[in-house]
């Protein structure tokens, strides 16, 4: 199995804050700690440099990609998996692990070797109305109405869990006025309120950057605000939709920081569509200059033959490399590997030692 350290590194304004040394006891408790490799299965080579597969795919050349070994996970199964469905199917809850086609759900759902299940709830149905080249999410101009006990039906359900992190997404809804941010707020809300000692991330839409709907969210109580900026500048019209920019989202995550200044700001790239390394050291760049505490980056995998297809299979060396990269950017972590997504364990533990270090000191 192929093992991927965290790389913590403390911003330059932190550095010189008196309580740079409470920053440094939570990264050595992580180094001390799990790193990212005890969060992902153990069936991965040993050796992935010596793979003889075709990695990538050369210009004019139109087939798909084989998967590599390491990409390689297990049909889910079990019975925490299967109860977890199950409770989830009864509340009318939609999960992104789902709907996304995310490899991890086997391993998240089950609990892995460390025996705790974990979801991440997708609010507002399981339809979108926007139509991203990468995303398996079913898409419609009108979808249905928002279910109105969605935020009393997750808080139960996150409650009867006994998680200490939770992490909400959504769907884009464009239909609606507010793009459905005061029913993220009032799902965090409720969530809160049966639980205040509960950490709350919220994966969120853009809202067509309308502030407003922004600081309905980052002043709902949540813990981390995060969005995923998806691609670098360049791609971001053929991979994203048409409503979604890049520009656009830098700015969400830039206005949550300033409307909330004590919120945790987090986002994701996926790697393998093209992009060069100058372009992705460009896109770490702009989300440093926006502010952004944690960054994730992950491998695309095409989800369906009428997605985007595969242009390249990162090598988990290579991601090892971005990860410290990113350590010496400034953010806060940065998790990258293959199977890593926006919403993956090892980044919650990080953060969860974070915030609770913030709550004790502003105790």
């Amino acid at each position: 199995m192929f093992r991927t350290h965290f790389w913590i590194s403390v911003p330059h304004k932190l550095q010189r804050n008196k309580h740079t040394s409470k920053l440094d006891a939570i990264r050595e408790k992580i180094i001390s700690g799990p790193s990212l490799g005890d969060f992902i299965t153990e069936d991965r080579p040993k050796d992935w440099n010596d793979y003889e597969g075709k990695l990538k795919r050369e210009k004019g050349e139109s087939g798909r990609l084989r998967l590599p070994p390491w990409l390689k996970t297990s049909i889910p199964t079990g019975s925490k998996f299967s109860g977890l469905k199950q409770q989830l199917r009864s509340l009318k809850l939609s999960t992104v692990c789902e709907e996304a086609r995310c490899p991890n759900i086997g391993e998240c759902w089950s609990g892995g070797k460390h025996g705790t299940s974990t979801a991440t709830i997708m609010l507002m149905g399981d339809t979108c109305t926007r139509g991203c080249m990468f995303c398996s999410v079913k898409t419609s101009k009108a979808p249905p109405p928002l279910n109105p006990d969605e935020p009393f039906n997750t808080a139960y359900a996150i409650k009867q869990w006994g998680l200490g992190y939770i992490v909400l997404t959504s769907v884009d809804r464009d239909d609606l006025p507010d793009g459905g941010s005061s029913h993220l707020a009032q799902t965090v809300q409720e969530i809160k309120k049966q639980n205040s000692e509960i950490l709350v991330e919220c994966l969120v839409p853009d809202f067509t950057g309308n502030r407003e709907c922004v600081a309905t969210i980052a002043n709902s109580g949540l813990d981390v605000f995060a969005h995923n900026v998806e691609t670098v500048e360049s791609l971001t019209p053929f991979v994203r939709d048409r409503r979604a920019g890049y520009r656009q989202s830098l700015k969400v995550l830039e206005t949550a920081k300033e409307i909330n200044p004590d919120v945790v700001t987090k986002t994701s790239i996926m790697l393998g569509l093209g992009e060069t390394d100058e372009q992705v050291e460009q896109t770490m760049k702009d989300l440093r200059s926006s502010g952004v505490d944690c960054l994730t980056l992950g491998q695309y995998m095409q989800p369906t033959k009428r997605h985007l297809k595969v242009h390249e299979y990162v090598s988990p060396t290579r991601f090892q490399q971005w990860e410290q990269r990113g350590a010496e950017l400034g953010f806060l972590y940065t998790a990258s590997g293959p199977l890593v997504r926006s919403s993956y364990r090892a980044g919650e533990y990080f953060i969860t030692s974070l915030l609770h270090n913030r709550k004790a000191k502003s105790a």
